[in-house]
């Protein structure tokens, strides 16, 4: 007596918020969105933390600085809004939150030509052309034109990338001090810290749940993860890592970013008063038009390519985007990103972006918008419960990337490396990205290497017009240093 198979789940709307984000059609359910959408959360809620640190302390042109408190309510703001704005309008489980190499860039460079508030406002501006691009259709057509070799290239490369970034932020993997090798294991080639030792836990653990296909299994050991590092601090009160004033590492042992202690009052009310905070009256006579456009030009191609490639990644590993790259409301996503940066810049957090570690929610099952409200409805709590927002190490955090990046990396099974036309610009996108701690240099790398190298082996018709124009674009991008000191300006 033979038994038949099981039915295949219905895919019909179980009802209208169903209907309205496509839950039951992407084989997904609510309990799963919410899991993922929490699991997104906490993977980025360091942002709240880790924005602030950037971008406050920073004196601009004129001596001012931006408070720790005002930035980190900002920050969480903005992602709330945008997370749930992007949920909202495309129906994707892409978290979004100040984005990491635009903050540092506006903190570190920018600011030490123009104020905060004429920093911000050229912010804005880069995220109105990234709209004007994305409206008109510009920026689907450059993504269409990308091999589809390459764009599966970026999924890999930022699994790779984010993988490393656990790595970094859990210890694991640390700077060496010298020229060669530049990185190692640790502390002088060993794991000697308890929050990586955690770290290491923390991995094996949600490895394991996740490999026993446990329902929740990455939230699961993220929460299990955070638990065991408060009990351990609050047993050996291990405390933070930090920097004396002649700049020398005080208690190398101790947590990285932020100390897993219940102290305090979890409670407070967020200080909003950097939004609006923006001045696009710029001091031409203290500040050169070609210095402003060259800051707007490199904040556009950060933005521009890092979200795109961040986009094709995440819709590859959440199997919503076709054989092309191609994912639902794409035109509509890549306009609410342009948005984002000019959120970010209205309330001085830097441009808001769509975040790589959305992957984690995607991993734990996450498919529709409905993961983003939960996200972002949590990111606007956190504006009042600090605290708790910032009670998960990064070393815990760190294990669900490395999760994240392993399955992302499964990717590369779909390109045929037969042709070496394909196998070096695939290899650079993939590998300049970690080393180079830049989504945008990788896709450059691939970019430029793609053009040249059809073009120079009997292949320059297959190349599209707009990859030309992108790779010389990049070609520019790679070499705005030289650019800059021929024109006189320093970025």
């Amino acid at each position: 007596m033979t038994t038949a198979p099981p039915a295949p789940a219905s895919t019909e709307p179980k009802n209208s918020l169903d209907r309205f984000f496509e839950i039951s059609k992407r084989g997904s359910t609510i309990g799963t969105e919410i899991r993922g959408g929490l699991v997104t959360f906490v993977t980025m809620a360091y942002i709240v933390i880790l924005n602030p640190i950037i971008l406050s302390g920073k004196p601009d042109v004129a001596g001012d600085m931006l408070s720790f408190n005002a930035v980190g309510a900002a920050t969480a703001l903005t992602a709330g809004v945008m997370t749930i704005l992007f949920g909202l309008v495309t129906r994707l489980p892409f978290g979004f939150a100040a984005g990491l190499g635009i903050n540092a860039f506006v903190a570190f460079s920018v600011v030490s030509q123009v104020t905060w508030p004429e920093a911000m406002a050229l912010v804005m501006i880069n995220g109105v052309v990234i709209v004007l691009l994305a409206a008109t259709g510009l920026r689907k057509a450059i993504f269409d034109a990308v091999p589809f070799q390459l764009k599966i290239a970026i999924t890999v490369g930022i699994g790779l990338f984010i993988a490393f970034i656990g790595f970094v932020n859990s210890g694991f993997v640390t700077a060496t001090g010298a020229s060669s090798p530049p990185v190692g294991l640790g502390v002088n080639g060993s794991v000697a810290t308890v929050p990586t030792l955690l770290f290491v836990i923390t991995l094996l653990l949600t490895g394991i749940l996740v490999a026993l296909k446990i329902k929740g299994g990455m939230l699961i050991g993220l929460i299990g993860g955070t638990v065991l590092a408060v009990i351990v601090e609050a047993i050996w009160h291990i405390g933070a890592r930090g920097f004396d004033d002649e700049g020398n590492v005080v208690n190398p042992g101790g947590w990285g970013l932020t100390v897993p202690a219940l102290d305090g009052s979890p409670v407070g009310v967020p200080d909003l008063s950097l939004i609006g905070a923006v001045d696009f009256s710029f001091d031409l006579s203290k500040v050169s038009l070609v210095a402003i456009v060259m800051i707007v030009f490199t904040l556009l191609f950060t933005n521009f390519f890092d979200a795109m490639g961040t986009m094709t990644g995440l819709a590859k590993e959440a199997n919503l985007a076709d054989d092309n790259g191609d994912f639902p409301r794409i035109k509509s996503a890549l306009v609410v990103e342009g948005v984002g940066a000019i959120a970010g810049g209205a309330t001085s957090s830097s441009s808001s972006t769509v975040f790589i570690e959305s992957g984690a929610g995607i991993g734990e099952g996450a498919r529709t918008g409905l993961a983003n409200v939960v996200t972002g409805v949590v990111f606007l709590i956190a504006m009042f419960l600090t605290p708790l927002t910032s009670i998960v190490p990064t070393e815990i955090a760190a294990a669900a990337l490395i999760i994240v990046g392993a399955m992302m990396m499964a990717q590369i099974r779909y390109i045929d490396f037969s042709d070496f036309r394909v196998l070096l610009p695939v290899f650079l996108t993939v590998s300049v990205m970690p080393l180079t701690y830049s989504i945008a240099n990788g896709i450059g790398a691939g970019f430029v290497s793609w053009v040249l190298i059809h073009a120079f082996s009997g292949k320059a018709k297959s190349i599209s017009p707009l990859l030309w124009v992108v790779g010389a674009g990049f070609l520019i991008f790679f070499a705005r240093g030289p650019i800059e000191a021929l024109f006189g300006v320093g970025i």
